[in-house]
């Protein structure tokens, strides 16, 4: 039996994983889990796995959750030194990074030092700190197992090629709620509206990431670091359908594509169980005769500037990927409270890329600097700062 550590136990990452960890308790036991504020749930996931221990957010959560959990044996922590903790639990094997954004930066490095093997999901810290994440993988010896589906569509076709053979990796993105809205239309998208994905069930960060591409904008960085390809080898695909989850081309022009229906339970299952795979019998199986066509177009960069900008901030590399992640992090948090337009969202990104001057990233640091400067800049020109201060 395997023994696995989750980093964003409740959210949509987590949730899936407990499934399949519940669907196979013959194959993995939950021994640690974190989570954010939502107690109620949480709640529910230790009385199903019974884990060693929890983390939550604050400590007035983890006396609410204590009194919910009177009786049970469950040690509870809370704030970065509880997510740590479930990060580097010492019966843990295999860690889910499945934390929302630049959070699961210091727990995930934790556990790659702590020698556990990652299944990643948390792309916003390869985005951040790529190169130290890399290095803290290969000098302690672990797998980073992607989870993410277009990439662990790719880690599939990959497996077993020889990295001389690959030219290039093509990413699939779905384009989103507003692929065929009109530019002039955009000021007016509501936060309903952006939050109605017409594939995939996420949370409301990566949703709005989704719509306006910004998403894949931050898998191309993710991909990077994943894969060791340079930005002149990764390629963005529209495809509609979300059949084709991602794919690879071959130096003699063969491209391999993975496909499958639009559920997490397949990535989250072949990176828990890696190398073997599991019989997901509860899922609806691909029908091709039902996909009918399956189209493919170019992204327009002029619509969905954000993934013109990621492009920007990888070949800029050192500090700008942390300067670009910690913007859009605030410009989307920024939209989802309504203190920004959707338009807003990338033309404050912009702005903040701009205004950084760059330079090597040489510590995480370095990064968290920029990280916390960019954050500044961008509440700055929302015009939120004073309200959060007053």
């Amino acid at each position: 039996m395997k023994s696995i550590s989750i980093l964003g136990a409740t959210g949509s990452v987590g949730v899936t994983t407990l499934d399949v960890a519940g669907r196979f308790p013959d194959k993995f036991g939950v021994v640690a889990m974190a989570a954010g504020r939502n107690i109620e749930a949480l709640a529910g996931q230790v009385a199903r796995f019974r884990p060693e221990l929890v983390s939550v957010a604050t400590p007035e959560l983890a006396r609410e959750l204590r009194a919910r959990l009177s009786g049970t044996r469950v040690e509870i922590m809370y704030g970065l030194e509880g997510a740590i903790a479930v990060a580097t639990h010492p019966r843990s094997e295999l860690v889910m990074s499945a934390m929302v954004g630049a959070l699961g930066l210091h727990p995930t490095l934790a556990a790659i030092r702590a020698g556990k093997d990652i299944a990643f999901a948390n792309k916003e810290v390869l985005v951040i700190a790529g190169e130290l994440v890399t290095r803290a993988v290969r000098e302690n010896q672990v797998r980073l197992l992607p989870v993410d589906s277009e990439h662990n569509a790719i880690f599939q076709c990959m497996e077993r090629r020889p990295p001389s053979t690959v030219k290039r990796v093509v990413l699939t993105a779905s384009g989103g709620p507003f692929l065929r809205t009109s530019a002039d239309k955009f000021a007016s998208i509501t936060i309903e509206q952006a939050l109605n994905h017409p594939t995939w069930r996420m949370g409301s960060k990566i949703t709005i990431d989704s719509a306006t591409l910004m998403n894949k904008g931050l898998e191309v960085i993710e991909a990077r670091w994943l894969f060791s390809v340079g930005s002149d080898r990764i390629g963005v695909v529209i495809h509609p359908q979300s059949v084709i989850h991602s794919m690879i081309e071959l130096i003699d022009g063969s491209v391999i594509a993975e496909m499958a229906v639009t559920d997490m339970a397949i990535p989250v299952a072949y990176a828990l169980a890696y190398p073997e795979r599991l019989p997901l019998d509860h899922l609806k199986p691909l029908s091709l005769p039902s996909c009918g066509s399956l189209s493919f177009e170019e992204p327009d960069p002029h619509r969905f500037p954000c993934l013109r900008l990621a492009y920007d901030a990888l070949d800029a590399g050192g500090t700008m990927p942390a300067c670009l992640n910690a913007a859009n992090e605030e410009m989307v948090a920024a939209f989802l409270a309504g203190a920004a337009s959707f338009p807003d969202i990338a033309r404050n990104i912009e702005t903040v890329m701009h205004r950084h001057s760059g330079g090597p990233a040489r510590s995480l640091e370095d990064l968290l600097e920029v990280d916390a400067w960019a954050r500044r800049e961008t509440r700055a020109l929302a015009g939120i700062q004073e309200a959060q201060h007053a």
